[in-house]
């Protein structure tokens, strides 16, 4: 029996700020020869929520215009187009020998881009996920779609912007492009309360082009301090912890009080690359021993890490020193 596709979904998330993000779907009808947006409160309208100060404002335009580009709009191709595109598809072997990754549409880590296509065909379904390990002809897909359809279907405009391997290479020490390490322009920490519930704010701003500090923290900064926070970046890894080599602990056990802090933490390098990662109540394995020496040098518990229980305590410094001891 020949198995025929007849559908195929591309479910894309975008995390920018806390409570700035993008869902969107887009379904292929092979069957019906259409294609098109499903229309998601989440993606629809302009509207950008001021989260207080913010360090940079690069991802505005981003989720501006992939929340216009969802509209109720019919695409539809013709037979032809479809043979060929079927054609195109299938000697992509797009998902052979791909691992999907875990996917929770609630996740107690989240990364600024997460994707899951379904494929149905006559012989069923099957679903595939992913927030790093992306397929090795993801690009090759999007430009298939992009002579389809006409427009970037997989934003890989904007993929160039964010700090994934699908055009990056994560490192412990740095993100990498084309070789090169990128340099840092600025970053962003914030930690609340989730109940009382609490809007995210900054807790620091430190600005590598203005050579400040702001928030909690307020000063001009000198070589010293900037050569000490990069150095922290790297010695707690904290570029990587976007992978999922580095959530070990949040896979293994979840916290005790869901009714905690949450946090995020926002870099952006040279060429407005985009390093975005939030969690709710949890963080990535080396997150304690970093907020330790954080306190050491300010005499302030800005990561939080005293209201974090001694039994999560005990399996970050077990994952946390598996890292940085190896």
């Amino acid at each position: 029996m020949i198995i025929m596709i007849e559908k195929i979904e591309i479910t894309q998330r975008f995390n920018f700020k806390r409570l700035n993000r993008h869902y969107e779907c887009f379904t292929i009808d092979l069957v019906k020869r259409n294609a098109y947006y499903k229309i998601s409160e989440r993606g629809s309208g302009d509207k950008v929520l001021d989260e207080s100060l913010l360090c940079d404002d690069s991802w505005i335009g981003i989720l501006v215009d992939l929340r216009r580009r969802m509209t109720s709009e019919i695409h539809r191709f013709t037979d032809m187009q479809a043979d060929q595109f079927l054609f195109d598809f299938d000697n992509l072997n797009l998902f052979d020998d791909f691992e999907s990754e875990r996917f929770l549409y609630f996740s107690k880590l989240e990364l600024i881009y997460s994707c899951i296509v379904i494929i149905y065909s006559t012989d069923g379904y099957a679903e595939y996920s992913f927030k790093n390990n992306f397929p090795k002809n993801w690009v090759r897909f999007g430009e298939i779609l992009n002579d389809l359809f006409g427009f970037d279907v997989l934003h890989l405009n904007y993929q160039r912007q964010l700090a994934t391997p699908l055009y990056h290479d994560i490192r412990p020490d740095g993100i990498y492009s084309n070789g090169e390490k990128l340099e840092v322009k600025k970053i962003e920490f914030g930690h609340y309360r989730t109940y009382p519930y609490d809007l995210p704010h900054p807790r620091l701003i430190v600005d590598f082009e203005e050579m400040t500090i702001n928030g909690y923290v307020q000063k001009d900064m000198n070589s010293e301090d900037r050569e000490l926070i990069l150095g922290l970046l790297e010695k707690y890894h904290v570029y990587a912890w976007i992978l999922t080599d580095y959530h070990r602990k949040s896979i293994a056990r979840d916290p005790d009080d869901l009714e905690g802090y949450d946090w995020y933490l926002e870099m952006v390098f040279e060429g407005d690359v985009i390093w975005h990662l939030f969690g709710y109540n949890e963080y990535p394995d080396t997150y304690v021993h970093l907020g330790r020496e954080v306190m050491g040098i300010t005499g302030m518990d800005l990561c939080e890490i005293e209201t974090i229980s001694p039994e999560d305590i005990e399996l970050f410094e077990k994952f946390g020193d598996e890292i940085l001891l190896k």
